[in-house]
């Protein structure tokens, strides 16, 4: 049970999303040199895997991005538009199987240029860069969290980064902790969006079980691509059902529910409900007794039959205004999506 803060995120990530997510959108704009292995790679969710004996046409097979060794001066670069704009807490650079190839240095440079979001033919000097983490040694085969320095730049928004790897090598991964850049103030009374959209805000905060996908991913953009983007719990061999705690992004009265069982087909849930609290200006973690106090939230969706591979929509029931919503489905199984259309309130 996912009760105590997430050994993997570091404190000041609480509440945070990966604004350098490939899942969430993050890409690659430029690179100086990714022969080894391609930058996109370092923009993954999941963790890095070792694949031991793998080789590709250019050498041994690396999860994440790994540049040649470098005979001339300077550095190696690249530019990574992020999965959409934001404000930045801190950094998160891991080595993990770089050993004798890891990155021994890494500085980061940030950009706000929406208008420039989308475009392919960019090069660094297309950007007007302020550095948002001095140089930093880097391990081999290791991991460090780095709070953002100067609390000046918490209140600047970025679109791109400009990554430095001094000289050469390899970091497996890369996250930039945030906040998205969505202004509720500007959102009219009336109008209708999805209140637990991860760019709007929205958060898993707890959870039963995630053994084969965590519900952040309900949150994410667009449908499941497969059966790895989204949520899923290992098979119940007892009693109970599994559930998911959500933050929405605003408080919200809750008009509409889609749920996306996309991909899931021998491993969808038989059910599935959704109770909704208004908790206030809420701390992001609950105690054991007040998940035990959301078993009795609120019914926005009393327990309905779910199908495989199949976007469900319903109306909600009862709608009042809600901070936080429990999804319980039962007794196991993945979802893909969860959607929670409704008006801030």
């Amino acid at each position: 049970m996912n009760v105590a803060k997430d050994p993997n995120r570091p404190d000041f990530a609480a509440g945070k999303i990966n604004l350098a997510s490939s899942a969430l959108g993050a890409r690659k704009v430029f690179v100086t040199d990714d022969f080894f292995a391609p930058v996109e790679r370092m923009l993954s969710e999941e963790d890095p895997v070792w694949r031991e004996g793998v080789y590709d046409e250019n050498g041994k097979w690396m999860d994440g991005w790994e540049s040649r060794r470098k005979r001339d001066p300077g550095h190696d670069i690249a530019v990574v538009e992020l999965a959409t704009s934001g404000r930045f807490v801190g950094f998160d650079v891991n080595t993990r199987f770089f050993t004798g190839n890891y990155a021994p240095a890494v500085s980061i440079d940030a950009a706000y240029a929406p208008e420039l979001r989308g475009r392919d033919d960019l090069t660094p000097d297309d950007f007007e860069w302020t550095e948002v983490l001095p140089k930093r040694e880097l391990s081999g085969n290791s991991r460090v969290y780095i709070e953002l320095e100067d609390p000046a730049l918490n209140e600047h928004l970025w679109t791109h980064i400009r990554v430095h790897i001094y000289p050469d090598g390899g970091i497996a991964r890369l996250k930039i902790y945030g906040d998205p850049a969505f202004d509720w103030s500007k959102v009219p009374l009336e109008e209708e969006l999805d209140l637990a959209y991860v760019f709007h805000g929205g958060m898993a905060l707890h959870w039963s079980d995630a053994h084969f996908g965590r519900p952040d991913k309900l949150l994410r953009p667009g449908r499941g691509t497969n059966m790895g983007d989204g949520w899923e719990t290992a098979r119940r061999r007892g009693p109970g059902y599994d559930w998911a705690v959500i933050k929405l992004g605003h408080k919200g009265i809750i008009d509409r529910i889609e749920i996306d069982t996309a991909h899931f087909k021998g491993n969808y849930p038989q059910f599935g409900e959704v109770l909704a609290a208004d908790l206030g200006n809420f701390d992001d973690y609950f105690t054991q007794a007040m998940l035990a106090q959301s078993e009795v939230w609120d019914p926005v969706l009393p327990k309905q039959k779910l199908e495989a591979d199949h976007i469900h929509t319903y109306r909600a029931e009862n709608p009042g205004p809600a901070t936080h919503i429990r999804f319980n489905i039962f007794p196991d199984g993945g979802i893909s999506r969860l959607r929670l259309y409704g008006r801030k309130a």
